[in-house]
Parts: structure tokens; C-alpha cells; sequence
């Protein structure tokens, strides 16, 4: 008897080895910190190019801001696609391990360059490299969450990235002024790679065994990219998808320099008012989320509720214009905090119902991979574009007016194009 379960026993060596693995839950607010460490990490050149040692350093223009706050963007887009590719394929972990610790690389090396060149080609490695995070990251969520927690689950994955610009920009600016623009790029960079310790170890690997890879490619390949790009439901969403981050892109590359320059405020201050807003867009939008999930648990249809909350975040956030000409400093700082703020009821209800709602489940990284090209494009028109219309005009109120444009075409393409039977046509009969 006492042989017998001693052999029952598993080896001591296994024991040792094995560890628990983490709850969907606690991996998801690991996602939600990891996409916060990357956009700490491509919205801190924001408050540098607010910095005139920093712009005096490279000798830039305002043009010439508008080329570094852009080039992430441009990298970023272009490897969208093959991001979501891999991930269908390959899983969650192997490529966002190896990507992460890419771009907070990159970051950190920004501290040791001298040229405009070197700077650009930073930027690009770090977007590049920061491609994998939201389609592995809606893949993740899609295979582990049902649709009832949905907008709940994407609500707290969404506030990694609107507190990453939030907590990004103080902090930055607090280590620009305290010491100076290399050491913020080197400790933001470094630091961020604390993260890899619970990521490495309890997070169970995803990678497909090779005698899988051959049903995973069936499956990754029952909706095709030309039935993606032949769908109506995926152009909708990037126009959708473009409109939204045009304006979340513009808070992240230009709001410090706005309000600094237009609005007289210190580099701290506009680092702290920055905060607010996007502190303010990620508490909304899980709240909306999770409002928007007990409405569907009590029967409401998922398309209806989470377009509607769509519509009405785009709406609310057209008042940015009333910031922009507004006369009083604090109607202003109000009016700026207000709009994005209010966007947060689109936030979580956009991406569940643009990247799992809508979309077939075996192209969940393809589609996002698709959608985030258009999400990316909008960082880089509105980086380059407001850099322009600020040359041209001197002023930031064309650069708003723009903005307000944006918004009112995201909510009617919004209500017109989302509709579930423009979906991508799933060609395999696979189960879930």
C-alpha cells in the first residue's frame, strides 16, 4: 500500500517546476499593463518635443515634430497585418515576449542618440515592434471571455492603454524637468521590462505543438484576407476605428505642446492635465462597458447596445471645439478634459464590437491586425497633419476644428456600416 502511493506521488523535480497558472482575469490586467508600458513608451516623446532642449538638440521644426511624432505610426500600421497573421498561428506569447522586449530596447536607446536620423529610426523600431500588442491581445481576450463580459474585459484591458498616456506624460515630464530627456527615455525603456517576470512565469505558453500547426492553419485560414478586405462590416470599422483615434492619437502626440504653447501652461502642468484626460477616458469607458454588458445580460441586442454607446461617446466628444475657443484658461483646461473623457463611452464598446462581436472568431488577429492599419494610420495623419495646419495657421484652433470633422464621421459610419451581415464570410465549418 505505502508503495502504491508513493508511486501516486508526482516527482519531487515536477513539483518544483510547476507553477499555478494565472486566471484569465489575471492575465487580462496583465495585457492591460503591458499595453499601458507600451504606450507609456510611444507617448513619452510627447512631452519631450514639448522640452526646448530637445528640439533645440536635433534642430527641429515644427514639420519636423511632426515627422518623429508620425514615424511610430507608419512602422506600426505596416506590420499590423503580419502581427495578426503570426498570432492566429502562433499564439500570444512567444511573439509578444519577443516584441516586448524589442521595443522597450529601442525606447531605451533613445537616450544615447544625437540625430534627427537616429530619432526617426527609433520611433519606427519601436512601432514596429509594438504591432503585436492589440491583435494578440483580442485574440487572447476572444478565446478566453464570453460576450457577456466582453465590453467589461475590453473596458480593463482599454484602461492600460488611455492610463499609459495618462501616468506616461507626467512622469515623463517630471523626469525631463528633474533631469533631462535621456534619462526619462532610459528609465521608461528599462523599467518596463519588470513586467516580463509575471508574464514569463505564469502565463501558460500558447504556442501550437507541430502535430497541431497543420488544424491551426486550417483554422486561422477559414476566413481569407480577401473575404476580410471584400468585407463591407471591416472597412466600416477602420473608418470607425480611424475617426475614433484620431483624436485619442492627437491628445497623446500634441495635447502636451498644445497646452504649453496655446494655453501658457508649465511642461509639469500640461503633464498633469494630460493625465486627467486619458485617466478620465479609461474610467469611463469601463464603466460604460460594464453598463453596456448588463444591458446584454438582460437581453439587449450586443450590436444595438454597444453601437449606441459607440454614437453617443463620438457625440459628446465634438466639444473639444468648444476648448478651442474657449476664452478663459480653465473653460478651456475643462472643455479638453470633458471631450475625451466622454469618448470613453465609445471605448470599450467600439473594439468589443469591432474586433469580437462582429468578427468570426478563427480571424479575430487578422481582423484586428486589418483595423489596427487604420488605427495607425489615424496617429500618424494626426501627428503629421496637425504638425502641417499648426505651420500653416499658427494656430491650434484648425488642428481642433479637424478633429470635431473626424468625430461627426465616426458616428455615422458608426450607425451605417456596422451591421452584422457585411461580416467577413467564414469559409470552413469549424467549431468554436
Amino acid at each position: 500500500m505505502a508503495k502504491a502511493i508513493e508511486q501516486s506521488r508526482p516527482p519531487a523535480e515536477a513539483q518544483r517546476v510547476a507553477l499555478p497558472a494565472a486566471t484569465p482575469w489575471a492575465v487580462l490586467f496583465l495585457l492591460a499593463l503591458g499595453v499601458m508600458i507600451a504606450f507609456v513608451d510611444r507617448t513619452s516623446i510627447s512631452s519631450a518635443l514639448a522640452d526646448a532642449p530637445f528640439v533645440q538638440h536635433f534642430g527641429m521644426t515644427s514639420v519636423d515634430r511632426g515627422l518623429v511624432n508620425s514615424a511610430f505610426f507608419w512602422s506600426y500600421g505596416l506590420i499590423q497585418i503580419p502581427a495578426g497573421w503570426i498570432v492566429d498561428r502562433y499564439g500570444v506569447k512567444t511573439p509578444y515576449t519577443t516584441c516586448f522586449v524589442l521595443w522597450c530596447a529601442a525606447t531605451a536607446l533613445t537616450g544615447f542618440i544625437s540625430t534627427l536620423f537616429a530619432l526617426v529610426l527609433m520611433r519606427v523600431i519601436v512601432g514596429a515592434a509594438e504591432a503585436v500588442v492589440m491583435p494578440a491581445s483580442y485574440r487572447w481576450i476572444r478565446n478566453n471571455f464570453k460576450e457577456g463580459q466582453n465590453g467589461t474585459a475590453v473596458g480593463i484591458f482599454a484602461m492600460g492603454n488611455k492610463f499609459g498616456p495618462a501616468i506616461g506624460a507626467p512622469i515623463a515630464a517630471w523626469l525631463i524637468t528633474a533631469y533631462d530627456w535621456r534619462v526619462m527615455f532610459i528609465l521608461t525603456g528599462a523599467v518596463g521590462l519588470v513586467w516580463l517576470l509575471p508574464w514569463m512565469f505564469l502565463v501558460k505558453s500558447d504556442l501550437p505543438r507541430r502535430e497541431d500547426m497543420a488544424e491551426i492553419r486550417r483554422k486561422a485560414s477559414s476566413v481569407t484576407f480577401a473575404s476580410i478586405l471584400a468585407s463591407p462590416l471591416i472597412w466600416g470599422t477602420m473608418i470607425v476605428n480611424f475617426c475614433y483615434g484620431y483624436f485619442t492619437f492627437f491628445c497623446m502626440t500634441w495635447m502636451p505642446t498644445y497646452l504649453v504653447e496655446q494655453r501658457g501652461l508649465s511642461l509639469e502642468r500640461s503633464g498633469l492635465f494630460t493625465f486627467f484626460s486619458f485617466a478620465g477616458i479609461a474610467i469611463v469607458a469601463v464603466i460604460a462597458g460594464w453598463i453596456a454588458d448588463r444591458l446584454i445580460a438582460r437581453g439587449g441586442d450586443p450590436v444595438f447596445v454597444r453601437k449606441a454607446f459607440v454614437i453617443a461617446g463620438f457625440v459628446g466628444a465634438c466639444t473639444v471645439l468648444l476648448g478651442a475657443h474657449a476664452d478663459s484658461l480653465n473653460a478651456a483646461l475643462f472643455w479638453n478634459v470633458f471631450s475625451l473623457s466622454f469618448l470613453g463611452l465609445a471605448t470599450a464598446n467600439n473594439l468589443a464590437l469591432c474586433r469580437l462581436t462582429l468578427i468570426p472568431k478563427p480571424a479575430i488577429g487578422l481582423a484586428t491586425g486589418v483595423q489596427q492599419v487604420a488605427t495607425s494610420l489615424a496617429g500618424g495623419v494626426a501627428a503629421g497633419l496637425s504638425g502641417w495646419l499648426l505651420h500653416v495657421s499658427g494656430s491650434y484652433d484648425l488642428p481642433m476644428l479637424v478633429i470635431f470633422v473626424f468625430l461627426i464621421i465616426g458616428a455615422a459610419a458608426t450607425w451605417i456600416l456596422l451591421r452584422p451581415q457585411w461580416a467577413p464570410k467564414v469559409a470552413l465549418e469549424i467549431g468554436e
